[in-house]
C-alpha cells in the first residue's frame, strides 16, 4: 500500500535482548558507573594537589568507564557483537587483575575489599561470565 511506511525505529535492537544480554549490559554499567565515579575522584584530587599520578588514574578510570559503556551500546546497536564478547572477557579480566595489583599490599598479600570495590568486582565477575555465555552461543 503507499503511504502505509512505518517510520524507522530508534531504540536499536533492544528487542533482540535476552535475559544474559541483560544480565551483562547490568553489570557493565555497575562497573562504568563506579569507574566514572572514581575517575572523577581521582581527577579532582590530581588538579587539586597537582599529583600526576591521580590525573593519570584519574583519566585511566575514565577510560575504563568509556569501554564498558561503549561495549554496552555496541551490543544493544547489534554491531560487532561476538567480537565484543570476546574483547569484553580481557578487558573486564584485566580490570580484576589491575585492580589486584594496585590494591594489594604485598604480593601475594589480597587486597582489602571495599564496598566500592566489591560491587565493582562482583559486577565485572557476573559480566565475565554473561560475556562468555554469549560468546559461546551466538559465534
Amino acid at each position: 500500500m503507499a503511504g502505509s511506511q512505518q517510520a524507522p525505529t530508534t531504540a536499536g535492537r533492544a528487542g533482540a535482548l535476552g535475559r544474559t544480554h541483560w544480565i551483562g549490559i547490568v553489570a557493565a554499567l555497575v562497573s562504568a558507573l563506579v569507574h566514572l565515579v572514581l575517575g572523577g575522584q581521582f581527577l579532582l584530587s590530581g588538579l587539586e594537589t597537582g599529583v600526576t599520578v591521580s590525573l593519570v588514574m584519574g583519566a585511566s578510570f575514565l577510560v575504563a568507564a568509556a569501554g564498558f559503556v561503549g561495549g554496552v551500546w555496541l551490543v544493544v546497536v547489534d554491531r560487532f557483537r561476538p567480537t565484543v564478547y570476546l574483547l569484553g572477557i580481557p578487558f573486564t579480566a584485566g580490570q580484576i587483575a589491575l585492580w589486584y595489583a594496585l590494591n594489594s599490599p604485598g604480593l601475594p598479600a589480597p587486597p582489602a575489599v571495599t564496598p566500592t570495590s566489591g560491587v565493582d568486582k562482583l559486577a565485572q565477575v557476573v559480566l565475565i561470565g554473561a560475556l562468555a555465555v554469549l560468546y559461546r552461543r551466538e559465534s
